[in-house]
This record gives structure tokens, C-alpha cells and sequence, in this order.
């Protein structure tokens, strides 16, 4: 169900008037037929010019543009003569056009209109961004959603704001092309062949068969796509695409809309187009979507169908719909659930990753992506929801794509849009407010009802179990499995603290930030697990400055089975080796030497080493050489209570905000991964939420912890006896 304006509605019933005037016009002919013929001639009629009916529009669009201009000028002069004061100013917070107090990120990300061009916006830095509309039949459309979101007068978070000033940025390239042909014949396709299957609108009635228009954000999603080219080239700029939004915002149904327009534009290529669901069922929704426009609005029954040449399969083996001869090209549709092992296959220039937070591993995507590698406009688009995995693939690629749209990463050739509700200085997000229902759900209004989402906020707020899945289906907020013990952004939000308060800048390279840390004259402790030498083995350091304890890990890992366990066991060892957080050995064992080499390493490097903490009974040969070696071991048996010691006091300073680790990835995993049990007496017993999973770094760092604990224990204790033997 989608909202629209009088000309839309107008649009509407021309639309619904030209149909049944054609259905009437068959007069007795064979239905099958006349449906064909009019299938036939309609990608032809799309491919035209845009007509009377588009003009009409569009000069209905600058009527009212002109009468927003002129309102927008009168509150201008009206504004001007109040008589708020400066003070009143600074006192008061930051609002948008739309009355909805900023954010600090979104304070520095908001734009203004243009005093004299209101078409136009000016951006924070003072870049006019927007001066010229590109032409198209929706770009006034597109174009007024974007400007509205990048003020502040459409309520969007900052990720989604972000991306429409990108969008406005990319406008006024010189080095890029703009075309909207291709792009207004997707929507165009999409909104006179596609019908809802099923659902109902705001008011109840049923949607079954009406036609599915789309609305702003979606049309502002494919002109992000289609639109930018090289320039001289056929060849479109934007190869990869990122859609972020939370379930029930009409995403199942684009998804299929928009792979039927797609095969249909590049049937001269003879296209075939793969949505890839988690799941099987996930994937048959989009089947039933196609089927529906085939059988049900083209030609009214799948024998018809396929007399007319299409071809239908729906059985144990595939779901897929194609057509060899149509209008000079042919199509393909296909449905398939996620299963990278039987997909290497693929060739295809449009591949669409529905629900990729279920992904195990980054291969489930780059499987897909690697499909369109013999085509030169492709498309790979990842379409999603949050979950409960804070360091999966999903996760990282929106940390990625939050990289891109603030500038710190440029991938030109990578589409962005992102909606979540904003997290506030603590990283708590306000569920049960409006204003963060509404920047979370570009549907708001349309297919998400407020009565009911401000009702599932509520549940959330007096039944705390169903918060989680409030936040990550609703809210589009990542949260932490519901057994795991720690929240992971209390770790980042205490790591970003850290660091500032000690100095450090977090553009610099991890050696660079070591040798920075060593000269600080910390007392350092370490701790090593090496329970097992076939697999993930962990050392840390961990130190005192001031009230800030730091933490510098590293890990090691056989290559042998490396690809092995990181496919299966989901653990990014590559990523981390890359890094400079782990090395790889080339024997089926790690080598107990080298960590100890590494310890060696660190001391040769500046860091004073007081006591290593390790259980001896795993590896007696590393306890051996680490004696020999020069340093301070200490046998810690793994006692539980003595490690609760260690585990509160690392929990604590995150929470706190005075717990510093490099913001390495190796420890935010294995954190991620902790399953604690707290007894009557508030020790903590923890452990692996999960077999496959580790937490050896995160056990390395307590070891260290409870190494320099009792040290400064003892250190408290032997000062305070000279202290009482001097007096």
C-alpha cells in the first residue's frame, strides 16, 4: 500500500481506465489472447517516449513546487523578524525543519536550502549540492525525497541522510554521466505490470491485485543504481548495492518487483536474474510474487502462459520462470535458497542476497557476486535486516558501508541505503519514541502502522524478552545473541574512549598505535591459552595507565586447517592475519615458540613484562621456554573463582568506559562469544556460547588480568607494611 498525492491518484485511475478500456476493446477474443498481445506490445510502449500523460504531471509537479517555493519564502521573511535572541539559540537544541531535535552526528551532516535555487541545498562545508535536476520522468520525484531528507524536512536517520547527500554529491560530478532512461523504465515497468499478491492497506481493504506503486525512497533506490555512468560509456558506475532496512517495509515485494524490471531492461542480453533468500521459503515468496504477474495479471492462467512461449518450473529441483523469444531477447527468473556450496556456477548479470544477516560466512555473498564478473553493467545487491550476530558478515558489511557514506572509505561504485534508529552517547536507542519509528521505517505511515509498531515498543519496554528482536527487526539496531553475556558496543564505545583520552588516533596503523602505547611506561602482564596448539592460540598483554587498562592481543593459528575452520566455524582468520593481529604457521600444530618469540618481541619492543600467567598443564614445553626466555611465569590453574576476579574487573572498565584494546577484532569476537552463568555469591562461570565458536583471546586477557590484580595486591600490601615498620 502506498500514499499518493492528486496527481498520483489521478495517475491511478488513467491507469485503471486504460486497462479496462483495452480488457473491453479485446471484445471476443481468446482472453489468453488479448493478454498476450497486450504483454507484447507493452515493453515496446515502455521503451517510447514519456508522453502527454508524464508532461501533465510534471507540470502539475511545478505548480506545486511553485506554490512550496513562495510558502517557503514567506516563512523565510516571517522568521526573519522574530525577535530570539542568541542566547535563546544556544540554549535551546538543535532542530530539524521537521521539528525533530539532532543528533550531534546529524548536526554536522544536515543541509540547508539554498536561499535563492530552493531546489537546490547547501551542505555543512558550504557546497552547493543540487543545483540542476536531472531530467526524467520521476527525477522531480526522486529528487524532492532527497533534498528533503539531507534538510531534515523528510525525518531520516543520519546513515539515511548520509546517503542522499552522497546521491546529491555524485549529481554534480564532472566525471560522471547522467542518463534516467533506464531507470524510469524500471519504475515504469514495475508500476504498470507488477500487482500486489497479497496484503492489506492502512484501512483494511485488500491490496490483492492492485497494482504496486512504488514510493519515493524506492524510486530513489533505483535512480541510485541506474542513473550514473562513466562518461562516453554504456557502462553503469554502480556495481554493488547495500539496501538496510527493517522488516515490513515492503522489502520482500521490491525485491521482487525490482528483478522482474531488471530482467525485462536487459532482455537484449539475455538476462537472468537469481534472488537468493536464506532460505528456501524466504525465496519462494519472491517465486510467488512473479507467478502471480505471470498467471494471474498477464495472461490469467499458467496454460495461457505458456502458450505464449513462457516457461514455468515449480518443483523440488528449481523455481524458476523464463521466456526465449521475448521482443529480441530472452528472460530469466530463478529463486534459489542460500548454498554457496552448489552455486559457483552461476552466470548472471543481476544477483539480489535476500535476508543476508542469516549468512554464515562472507563466501554464502561473494559466491554471488563472483556470478556477474562476464558482464559489464552488473548488479550484486545485498537487501537486509539487522540481527542477532554484532560481528558477522552482515554486521561488518553495514560497518563497512557506514565507512563509505562517511568518507573514510571510497567505493564509488557502491550503492548505500541505510535505515536504523540512532543510538544515543551510551549507545541506548529511545525504542518507544516516534521520531526514531519513523528514521528506522522509510514505510512509516505506509505499511508499517504507528498504532502498532508504538504498541510492539511498549511490549518491549515492560516485557524486556522481546526487546531484542524489537530492536533488530523493528529498529534495524544489531544486538548481541540472546546467551551471550557482554554487549559488544559497550567494548567499542568503551575502546573509542580509551583511545581519545590516551591520545591516540584512530586513523593510525596498528604498529604505529603499539609503538605509541610501549613508550607510555606501563607495567605490563601477560596471559597465553594454548589448550590447543591445532587451533586458535592467544596471548595477550594487559597494562595500566592511570584508570585506563589497555589490551594488546595476537593470536596464531595452523594454516593447514585455517580455510577449513574459517569456512566452517565462521571465524575471519584471514581478515585478522591481514590485520596484523594473527600470524599463520605452516605445520598442522602452532608452534609453542612462537609465542614465546612474540612475548620476546614485545619486551625487545619496550614493554616491561612483570608476570605471564599461564596453566601449565597445557603445553609444559611453552612454560619451560618462557623461563628460559627471561620471564616471570606464574602456574594459574583455570579455577573459576579465580578467574571471576578477572572477568568482572575487564566488564567494569568496559562499562566504564576505561577498557582499551586496539579496537582489535580478534578480541571483540571472542567477547561476543562469552556465555556467562553468575552464582549466589556473584562469581561468573563462563564459557563458548556455541561448540564452533572461541573465546581463547578473550581467556588469554583474563589470565592477564588476574596476573596484574594480585600483583598490585601485593604491591598494596608491601607498601602499606613499610609504610607502618618507617613510622
Amino acid at each position: 500500500m502506498t500514499r499518493r498525492g492528486a496527481g498520483d491518484a489521478a495517475k491511478g485511475q488513467r491507469e485503471s481506465g486504460n486497462a479496462e478500456q483495452a480488457q473491453r476493446s479485446a471484445g471476443s477474443a481468446r482472453p489468453g489472447a488479448a493478454r498476450a498481445a497486450e504483454a507484447a506490445g507493452l515493453a515496446a510502449a515502455l521503451d517510447g517516449a514519456i508522453g502527454e500523460d508524464a508532461r501533465e504531471r510534471r507540470g502539475a509537479g511545478d505548480a506545486a513546487k511553485g506554490q512550496r517555493e513562495s510558502g517557503n519564502a514567506a516563512r523565510a521573511q516571517r522568521s526573519g523578524g522574530s525577535a530570539r535572541t542568541a542566547e535563546d539559540a544556544r540554549r535551546e537544541p538543535a532542530r530539524s525543519p521537521a521539528g525533530v531535535e539532532l543528533t550531534e552526528e546529524e548536526q554536522g551532516i544536515i543541509c540547508r536550502r539554498h536561499p535563492v535555487n530552493l531546489g537546490a541545498v547547501i551542505a555543512p562545508d558550504g557546497e552547493v549540492l543540487g543545483a540542476e535536476w536531472p531530467e526524467g520522468q520521476y527525477a522531480r520525484e526522486v529528487m524532492e525525497y532527497v533534498t528533503g531528507c539531507a534538510c531534515g524536512e523528510i525525518i531520516a536517520g543520519a546513515d539515511r541522510m548520509l546517503a542522499c547527500v552522497r546521491f546529491l554529491r555524485f549529481l554534480g560530478r564532472a566525471d560522471l554521466d547522467v542518463r534516467t532512461e533506464d531507470a524510469d523504465f524500471i519504475i515504469r515497468m514495475i508500476e504498470t505490470t507488477f500487482k500486489h499478491r497479497q496484503g492489506e492497506a492502512l484501512d483494511g481493504s485488500p491490496m490483492r491485485g492492485k497494482p504496486f506503486l512504488l514510493e519515493p525512497w524506492q524510486k530513489f533506490i533505483v535512480y541510485g543504481i541506474m542513473i550514473f555512468y562513466l562518461p562516453g560509456t554504456n557502462e553503469r558506475l554502480v556495481k554493488e548495492a547495500f539496501i538496510f532496512i527493517p522488516r515490513k517495509n515492503g522489502k520482500t515485494i521490491f525485491i521482487a518487483a525490482l528483478s522482474w524490471a531488471l530482467g525485462w531492461l536487459s532482455r537484449a542480453s539475455g538476462a537472468r536474474v537469481y534472488v537468493v533468500g536464506a532460505a528456501l521459503k524466504q525465496a519462494m515468496e519472491t517465486f510467488g510474487d512473479w507467478l502471480y504477474v505471470v498467471e494471474g495479471s498477464m495472461y490469467g492462467s499458467r496454460k495461457a502462459a505458456q502458450r505464449d512461449g513462457w516457461r514455468i518450473l515449480d518443483n523440488n529441483m528449481e523455481h524458476s520462470i523464463s521466456h526465449e523469444k521475448l521482443m529480441g531477447g530472452s528472460i530469466s527468473l530463478n529463486a534459489l535458497p542460500g548454498n554457496p556450496d552448489k552455486q559457483d556456477s552461476l552466470n548472471s548479470p543481476f544477483v539480489i542476497a535476500d535476508e543476508a544477516h542469516a549468512y554464515k560466512t562472507p563466501k554464502q555473498y561473494n559466491v554471488l557476486k563472483e556470478a556477474g564478473k562476464a558482464y559489464t553493467n552488473k548488479l550484486a545487491a545485498i537487501i537486509t535486516t539487522a540481527g542477532d550476530n554484532g560481528t558477522g558478515f552482515c554486521a561488518k558489511r553495514v560497518e563497512y558501508c557506514r565507512k563509505v557514506l562517511r568518507g573514510t572509505v571510497r567505493d564509488d561504485q557502491y550503492f548505500i541505503f541505510m535505515c536504523s534508529a540512532d543510538k544515543d552517547e551510551a549507545g541506548d536507542v529511545d525504542f518507544i519514541s516516534e521520531v526514531q519509528h519513523r528514521k528506522a521505517n522509510p514505510n512509516w505511515g505506509v505499511t508499517i502502522r504507528p498504532a502498532d509498531i508504538m504498541n510492539d515498543a511498549m511490549q518491549a519496554l515492560n516485557d524486556p524478552q522481546q526487546r531484542k528482536d524489537f530492536l533488530a527487526k523493528s529498529l534495524n539496531v544489531f544486538t548481541s545473541a540472546l546467551n551471550a553475556y557482554f554487549n559488544i558496543d559497550e567494548f567499542r564505545r568503551s575502546n573509542d574512549r580509551a583511545e581519545a583520552a590516551l591520545g591516540i588516533d584512530p586513523a593510525w596503523t596498528v604498529e604505529k598505535k603499539i609503538k605509541y602505547i610501549a613508550r607510555l611506561g606501563v607495567t605490563w602482564y601477560g596471559g597465553a591459552d594454548l589448550s590447543k596448539l591445532h587451533d586458535l592460540t592467544a596471548a595477550c598483554l594487559h597494562g595500566q595507565k592511570g584508570e585506563i587498562e589497555i589490551v594488546i592481543p595476537h593470536c596464531w593459528f595452523p594454516i593447514v586447517a585455517a580455510a577449513e575452520k574459517a569456512d566452517k566455524d565462521e571465524i575471519p582468520l584471514f581478515g585478522w592475519r591481514d590485520d596484523g593481529w594473527l600470524d599463520m604457521c605452516n605445520a598442522p600444530t602452532n608452534n609453542h615458540q612462537a609465542v614465546v618469540d612474540w612475548f620476546v618481541r614485545m619486551k625487545k619492543a619496550g614493554f616491561k613484562i612483570a608476570q605471564v600467567g599461564h596453566d601449565r598443564k597445557f603445553c609444559r614445553e611453552y612454560y619451560i621456554g618462557m623461563r628460559q626466555a627471561g620471564f616471570t611465569v606464574v602456574d594459574q590453574p583455570q579455577y573459576f573463582y579465580k578467574k571471576s576476579e578477572g572477568f568482572r574487573h575487564i566488564e567494569a572498565k568496559a562499562k566504564n568506559g576505561q577498557l582499551y584494546y586496539l579496537g582489535a577484532e580478534p578480541y571483540e569476537y571472542c567477547v561476543s562469544n562469552v556465555r556467562a552463568i553468575e552464582k549466589t555469591d556473584d562469581m561468573v562461570q563462563y564459557e563458548k556460547i556455541q561448540p564452533e565458536h572461541r573465546i581463547d583471546v578473550f581467556d588469554a586477557d583474563v589470565f592477564a588480568c588476574v596476573r596484574m590484580l594480585e600483583c598490585l595486591e601485593k604491591a598494596g600490601r608491601a607498601a602499606a607494611w613499610f609504610g607502618e615498620d618507617k613510622s
